[in-house]
């Protein structure tokens, strides 16, 4: 397809998905409380979104997940929150 195929099929799609991510971050700056590490791990996400390489979509993946092989003992609760909070080494 075209560029201008493609925009006219998803570009009203993806207009009201980064109207969505703006509202939800004004939700957030307006509330109380500090953020953990899901709005960091968020934020950084986004700046891949400003790259010009039509991988966008996996570093935006890749930057949200856990970059660890070895298994954990425990799980720290009962299931994802959609961000790693660590740090890789």
């Amino acid at each position: 397809m075209t560029r201008n195929e493609l925009l006219d099929l998803y570009f009203m799609d993806a207009r009201a998905k980064l109207i969505d991510l703006a509202a939800f971050l004004d939700r957030v700056d307006r509330g109380t409380g500090d953020a953990d590490f899901r709005l960091a791990a968020f934020c950084e996400a986004m700046k891949e979104l400003a790259g010009d390489q039509p991988t966008r979509a996996k570093e935006v993946l890749v930057s949200l997940s856990d970059p660890t092989s070895d298994p954990i003992e425990k799980s720290p609760g009962k299931g994802a929150v959609g961000a790693w909070p660590g740090k890789a080494n």
